[in-house]
């Protein structure tokens, strides 16, 4: 099985790398070229276009940043949908609007190319070490054709319904990451403002009913107040709009994610962007008055 994979940001260089830990043929690209070069040294081909990846492959993975970003990969100038082959299987691994994703399957399976949508939880850590957790819509028939390619990204690997279905799973993540940390970042600024051993308490409150991979995991980074990368503050956010826009056209409310969206927008604007999720607790510092900001 010949696999391209598209997109080679923080998530997407990890993964495609284990690809060819597993001995998969690979072809890469990315918009940013250079950043092929760590995988065509280890044994990937490099590809010009989508279109040329597309073209020798028999599954194309495509894990970018934004709904624009996908269109443009799979049906822009040089697209995958010019060279996929019949019967090839995109599996479009990025956090994209719901809507989107039904629209790109149907034009894709006009020509005999099929979409699964297959977004994942688990950070940079988990795209490093194959942990991550994935969330596939489409046809359960499709997702056994790949799930071998999938295995090797996650441990845990859910059928969640037809097209579209993945990304409101994945929405449903976004919406409790953002309530739990923004929990965990109040928990410990109490915890700070009343002087205790805060990093004992963390230990302690890991082991009951409190504890969780947020946590376990960011919990230190709330701690320290320095936010190392897992995952970008902006793609949060732009995620948490998704999340919004698919409650307010079901009619649900949602308001803790609408808060932490305005805590994401404010760090966003003050430069934050590109810190982990977990910076949202530089705003709850700030206002517990632990922090000058």
């Amino acid at each position: 099985m010949r696999i391209a994979f598209i997109g080679l940001g923080t998530m997407g260089a990890p993964m495609a790398g284990r690809l060819l830990d597993a001995g998969f043929d690979v072809i890469v690209h990315n918009r940013t070229r250079e950043r092929e070069r760590a995988l065509v040294e280890r044994g990937a081909t490099a590809a010009a276009s989508p279109a040329e990846a597309a073209a020798h492959a028999d599954v194309i993975v495509t894990m970018v940043s934004d709904t624009p970003d996908v269109e443009a990969i799979l049906f822009g100038p040089d697209g995958v949908a010019q060279g996929a082959r019949r019967d090839a299987i995109v599996v479009e691994m990025s956090t994209i609007a719901p809507e989107a994703v039904r629209a790109m399957g149907a034009r894709l399976a006009a020509q005999g190319v099929a979409l699964l949508d297959a977004p994942v939880s688990g950070g940079s850590e988990g795209a490093q070490q194959g942990t991550l957790s994935i969330m596939v819509g489409g046809d359960a028939a499709d997702l056994e054709r790949v799930r071998t390619v999938l295995e090797v990204f996650g441990r845990t690997i859910t059928h969640v319904g037809p097209s579209g279905a993945g990304q409101v799973a994945k929405a449903m993540n976004q919406v409790i990451i953002a309530g739990t940390y923004a929990a965990v970042a109040e928990g410990l600024a109490l915890g700070m403002a009343a002087g205790i051993d805060v990093e004992a308490a963390h230990r302690a409150l890991q082991g009951g009913a409190a504890g969780s991979w947020g946590l376990t995991h960011r919990g230190p980074n709330m701690l320290d107040n320095t936010y190392p990368l897992g995952f970008r503050v902006r793609l949060h956010r732009k995620d948490l709009g998704i999340a919004l826009d698919t409650a307010a056209a079901l009619g649900v409310p949602i308001p803790l994610a609408a808060y932490v969206a305005q805590l994401e927008t404010g760090l966003v604007k003050r430069g934050y962007g590109d810190e982990d999720v977990s910076a949202i607790a530089r705003v709850v510092r700030e206002q517990a008055g632990l922090e000058e900001r």
